[in-house]
């Protein structure tokens, strides 16, 4: 189907029928408004979306309508469903198009994707899913485009997603990658290394892409000292919520549920943090130490959450955190984030490679290191079509620059973590071996496992590496160092 042939005159319009205008969807056009805020500007839907969301929401009261939940969970489903499945739907529309996908403009992509979704991954009814998606293309594109629109998912509708995939993805025995790449909807680079990583059978893989597919809970941290669990628990309905896992500081939300509703994440005293998070945080705060436990640092600070849990499980022993971050308005954000918290703390604008404190001025350090962010490719799953394999290079010299300085800034006896959202082995024990091995500080490797009580299939350790199709978390990886000299 050609998007030139498109634009001739519509059937109406040559038969001089009266024209009629179309349909505008508040729904439909906040989903595509989100995916080209993503495209464009390269912003995060989980950034952009909630803005949409309260500014739909606002324009339906002025005209006496209503945007309720029901419309938001659709509007939320549709942008996450179709970036999370953006590679496999590109892979159905080439097959439906006469042209490279590069030549087709990407607002017209972007109301294809989305009408692909509908039909292939959703339970919306075939003829609904098109129409809705043609009266989309009429406001966003113009008559001339909805028609292309409506040619291309009429051809997408004649199959199902199974026999989709049947057709656009190559057999697995011919080529395993490209296949889970396409069925899964990852880039084929970040299969490999997700593949290597987990170091096992087709099984352990499809599993991990599976989960990278799925919607995240919703988890809430209760900050030591201010909340508890059975705090935030009890604050909900008692539907509302489940316990944490694994962390002892965590509330998962069901059905999604809005933070913004409890008590205790509007005062601060509680926030939302995945599980993984909580558990390297309190990992470090756990570990054995020899002599004096008073300064603790929080190397890479920004956006707060771990610095938020640190600095209460610090208030709790007398210790002070000091949290650190080089960009001021993410400095900001953790301000925010450490407010009314019951013990001392300190936030500062600085470069954990150009520390501003003196050696050894720490009895504990987290670096929780900027990367890739394959391991939390189910929150942001734009981010799994931004990233290149040449971005893993570019981040190591950053990496390895402040691992070295977090070792330099502890205390002989005292304990380093070194935790990042990525499985890749060149960026989790890679770096760390690497840096082990270089002159300068001395450092042991200290058991991360039993630090993580419950929870189980941790490996070999000593370090530890999270799983989403294992432990419900992001895929996180901590190292614990002991400086001996």
């Amino acid at each position: 189907m050609s998007e030139a042939s498109s634009r001739r005159p519509s059937p109406a319009a040559r038969k001089g029928k009266p024209y009629r205008r179309p349909q505008r969807d508040p729904v439909r056009i906040l989903a595509f408004e989100a995916l080209r805020a993503v495209d464009e500007r390269d912003a995060y839907a989980n950034l952009v979306l909630p803005g949409l969301l309260r500014g739909a929401e606002a324009e339906a009261a002025k005209k006496g309508q209503e945007f309720d939940r029901r419309d938001a969970a659709l509007a939320t489903e549709l942008v996450y469903g179709t970036l999370r499945r953006q590679g496999t739907y590109d892979a159905v529309i080439a097959a439906c198009v006469d042209r490279p996908l590069r030549e087709v403009d990407p607002p017209v992509l972007d109301v294809l994707a989305l009408g692909a979704h509908q039909l292939l991954g959703t339970r919306i009814p075939t003829h609904a899913a098109v129409s809705a998606s043609v009266e989309l293309a009429r406001v966003v594109l113009g008559d001339g485009r909805a028609r292309f629109v409506n040619a291309v998912l009429r051809r997408i509708a004649a199959q199902d997603l199974e026999a989709w995939l049947d057709q656009v993805a190559p057999p697995y025995d011919e080529d395993p990658e490209q296949h889970l790449a396409v069925v899964h909807s990852h880039p084929r680079w970040i299969v490999s290394a997700l593949w290597d990583a987990l170091g096992g059978g087709r099984a352990g893989i499809e599993d991990l892409l599976e989960a990278d597919n799925e919607r995240p809970e919703v988890t809430l941290v209760a900050r030591p000292g201010r909340s508890s669990a059975e705090e935030l628990a009890q604050s909900l309905p008692p539907d509302a919520t489940e316990p944490g896992r694994w962390s002892p500081y965590a509330v998962r939300l069901t059905e999604g549920g809005d933070p913004a509703a409890v008590e205790a994440v509007r005062e601060g005293r509680a926030g939302v943090q995945d599980e993984g998070s909580q558990l390297v945080a309190a990992a470090l705060a756990a570990a054995p130490l020899e002599g004096p436990d008073g300064r603790w640092l929080d190397g890479c600070a920004g956006p707060g959450g771990k610095a938020a849990l640190l600095a209460a499980l610090a208030a709790q022993r007398g210790a002070v955190l000091v949290a650190a971050e080089k960009q001021p308005h993410r400095a900001r954000l953790v301000a925010r984030a450490l407010a009314g918290n019951p013990g001392p703390y300190q936030v500062v604008v600085a470069d954990g490679t150009r520390p501003v404190w003196a050696e050894g001025a720490f009895d504990r350090v987290l670096v929780d290191v900027p990367c890739t962010g394959l391991g939390a490719l189910r929150r942001r799953p734009e981010a799994r079509w931004r990233r290149r394999a040449e971005d893993v290079a570019g981040f190591a010299p950053l990496q390895r620059g402040l691992l070295r300085e977090a070792l330099r800034a502890v205390r002989v006896g005292g304990v380093v973590g070194y935790a990042t959202c990525s499985p890749h082995p060149a960026e989790t024990r890679a770096v760390v071996t690497d840096v082990l091995r270089a002159d300068g500080v001395e450092a042991e490797w200290v058991d991360a496992r039993p630090l993580m009580p419950g929870v189980p299939e941790l490996g070999e350790g000593p370090d530890v590496q999270l799983w989403p199709h294992v432990h419900g978390t992001d895929a996180m990886y901590l190292a614990l160092l002991r400086r001996v000299g």
